[in-house]
C-alpha cells in the first residue's frame, strides 16, 4: 500500500492576505486532510461542526470560535446547520503577541465558547464587506486594521476561557512560546526538559512552572506530545516502517520508541497506522 505525503496548501491567499468563506458554503464538501501555510479562524454563530486537527477531534456547538495554526494537519468532518465564517489569514497579519497565544494553545485549547453578543459577529461582516470593495481607497490598510481587531478578539476569547480572573505576565508567555518553538525544532535531538531550560538560561523547575501556568501541562508533556505528533504524521502519511520512524525521531532503540508510543497513546504504532485507512491509497 502506498501512503501519500500530506498535501501542503501554499500561496492560496491573494495579495491582501485575508479571505472569508461562509461556513454554509462548505457543508456539502469534505476536504481531505492537509496543511495550510496560513491561519484558519472558525467563527461559528450557531449549529455544529466537527474537525480533526492533528489526529484529535474538535467539536464546535453553538456560538464558539476555533483556530488552526499554519502547518497543522486538519480536515473538516461534519457540519449540521452551522452558521458563521472561516477567516483565512496570512501569518504576517497576525501580531507576534497573538501568534504567541495561538501557538501556546495549539493542541491544548483550540475551540472555546463565546457570547452570542461577541463583537466578532459584527466585525467579521464589516471585514467581509471591505474585502469585496475592489475600488476602496486605502483598502489594504483598512483590511489589515480590521483583521488585527478580529485576531486580537479571538486571542482574547482563548485567553479568557482559561484565565477569566486576570492575565499572566507577558514575559512568561514569551518564554512558553520560545520553549514550544525550540521543542518543535529540536525534539528529534533533545528530549529532556533540562536541555531546553539550558537553552533558555533558566532552571528546569522554573521552565516547568511557566509552561504549566500558561498551558496547563508540564514541559515534559509538551516534549512528549511533539514527538508523538511527528510519529503519528509519519505513520499516517509516509511509507516508513516503525524502525525507520524511530530512527528519524532520534531513537537508536526502536523497541524503546515502540514502548514509548504505546505508553502514551494506548495502542501500538502499527495499530495506529492501520486505524487510518482514510489516508491510505493503493
Amino acid at each position: 500500500m502506498k501512503k501519500p505525503a500530506i498535501d501542503i496548501h501554499q500561496d492560496e491567499l491573494d495579495s491582501v492576505g485575508v479571505e472569508i468563506v461562509p461556513v454554509k458554503s462548505l457543508q456539502c464538501e469534505t476536504y481531505p486532510a492537509h496543511r495550510d501555510d496560513h491561519y484558519i479562524f472558525i467563527i461559528q454563530r450557531e449549529g455544529y461542526c466537527l474537525w480533526e486537527l492533528d489526529f484529535s477531534q474538535v467539536a464546535l456547538t453553538g456560538p464558539m470560535v476555533g483556530f488552526i495554526t499554519p502547518g497543522q494537519v486538519h480536515q473538516n468532518l461534519d457540519f449540521d446547520r452551522a452558521g458563521g465564517w472561516l477567516v483565512f489569514v496570512a501569518p504576517g497579519l497576525v501580531s507576534p503577541e497573538n501568534r504567541e497565544i495561538f501557538d501556546n494553545f495549539a493542541h491544548v485549547r483550540q475551540a472555546v465558547s463565546i457570547s452570542p453578543d461577541s463583537p466578532l459577529f459584527q466585525l467579521v461582516p464589516i471585514l467581509e464587506t471591505m474585502l469585496g470593495e475592489a475600488a476602496l481607497a486605502l483598502k489594504e490598510g483598512l483590511v489589515s486594521s480590521l483583521t488585527g481587531s478580529v485576531t486580537t478578539l479571538l486571542a482574547s476569547h482563548i485567553l479568557q476561557s482559561e484565565y477569566p480572573a486576570g492575565q499572566i505576565e507577558g514575559r512568561k508567555y514569551r518564554t512558553a512560546a520560545h520553549f514550544k518553538q525550540l521543542v518543535a525544532e529540536n525534539c528529534k535531538e533533545l528530549k529532556q526538559v533540562k536541555a531546553y531550560a539550558a537553552l533558555l538560561n533558566i532552571t528546569p523547575l522554573y521552565l516547568n512552572e511557566i509552561v504549566k501556568e500558561v498551558t496547563g501541562f508540564s514541559a515534559s508533556h509538551r516534549i512528549n506530545q511533539e514527538i508523538l505528533l511527528e510519529a503519528k504524521r509519519m505513520l499516517a502519511y509516509t511509507r516508513l516502517d516503525v524502525k525507520q520512524i524511530a530512527y528519524e525521531l532520534g531513537y537508536e532503540d526502536h523497541a524503546y520508541f515502540s514502548k514509548f508510543f504505546k505508553k502514551h497513546t494506548g495502542v501500538t504504532a502499527v495499530a495506529f497506522r492501520n486505524s487510518k485507512p482514510l489516508f491510505v491509497q493503493s
